[in-house]
């Protein structure tokens, strides 16, 4: 049975997108980026913070902007770490072929490199993926898991995409024109409601009513040369079968007005993940960690720090 329940210190009235000056406008990132090369693949790295290790991994066609609202909250208590995953941001394109179990063996190479034993895991859509997959190939690396709007279970073998594929690839120089002109004007676009609508109303519920300078940051990261086999890499590879495989703590996170990947997928990772528990946010979309920052960050701390949590029966949405 779903509840309805608010999570202690949260107020689930609270406006859409972020209250006030965020964090992340107060940081130089320049002295938290790091070059670190896993294989024969640079990636970008961002690494602030001292405590135990959160790793947060973007989804497709994202960057580490992607938690510009998470990583400087969470750097007061822990190790925060967000990376461009390999032909996205501005880490290049792998040598190896893009594929979700490339990715996973790529951010556990990465956590190696840093010193990172054990992490909590935080990914989004492909990112939510990655580290999910993380978490069944290399249990000892991954303490908690928390997925919000996760790929993995309708994204297989969709019909729609896999019907769409072959026409986006066959477009893919316009809309790579499109994406990169708008990453490079991301500023402009991100001044004007309407644009802003338009670039990131598939993402997200209310672009217009997002911080014009946190929307800019996000079009940065479009137009990078790993979309179209990132695309693949999320229709090709199955993964629902191994979902029972997961050891550690799970929280699914999801916008009930999500239009990328249906919001009924929670309900599935929730059945097939033991140990695991899904928050419904009403009013957000795909990307619940900018659209509802302050409700979601209360409920990451929860999870991180492990306090007790509040009898929810079996699940908990958290209203608009």
């Amino acid at each position: 049975m779903s509840g309805v329940a608010s999570l202690p210190g949260t107020d689930p009235k609270q406006p859409y997108g972020p209250a006030g000056r965020s964090a992340w406008l107060e940081i130089d990132w320049r002295k938290h980026q790091h070059w670190v090369t896993v294989g024969d693949t640079p990636l970008n790295v961002i690494d602030l913070g001292e405590g135990d290790p959160v790793v947060f991994v973007h989804g497709l066609s994202g960057s580490w902007p992607n938690w510009l609202e998470q990583l400087p909250v969470f750097a007061r208590n822990h190790r925060v770490i967000a990376m461009d995953l390999p032909g996205f941001g501005h880490s290049p394109m792998p040598a190896e072929r893009i594929t979700i179990s490339a990715y996973a063996r790529i951010v556990d190479g990465l956590l190696q490199a840093l010193g990172v034993s054990a992490a909590t895991l935080v990914g989004n859509s492909m990112g939510g993926f990655v580290s999910t997959e993380l978490a069944i190939a290399f249990p000892q690396r991954v303490e908690g898991l928390v997925l919000v709007s996760p790929a993995g279970i309708s994204t297989y073998r969709n019909r729609e995409m896999e019907r769409l594929e072959p026409y986006l690839r066959r477009l893919a120089p316009m809309v790579a024109a499109y994406t990169g002109w708008t990453a490079t004007k991301s500023d402009w676009v991100a001044s004007r409601p309407g644009l802003r609508n338009l670039a990131l109303g598939f993402v997200t519920r209310h672009p217009s009513r997002l911080p014009a300078a946190l929307a800019a940051e996000q079009m940065r990261g479009m137009g990078k040369p790993g979309f179209m086999e990132a695309l693949r890499a999320n229709i090709d590879y199955p993964i629902s079968e191994r979902l029972p495989e997961i050891a550690c703590p799970t929280l699914i996170v999801w916008g009930d007005e999500d239009r990328v990947i249906p919001v009924a997928d929670a309900s599935v990772f929730e059945q097939l993940i033991p140990n695991s528990r899904k928050v419904i946010f009403e009013g957000a979309g795909h990307m619940a960690m900018l659209e509802r920052p302050a409700a979601f960050n209360e409920l990451l701390s929860e999870f991180v720090e492990e306090e007790p949590r509040p009898a929810l029966e079996d699940s908990a949405r958290l209203s608009s």
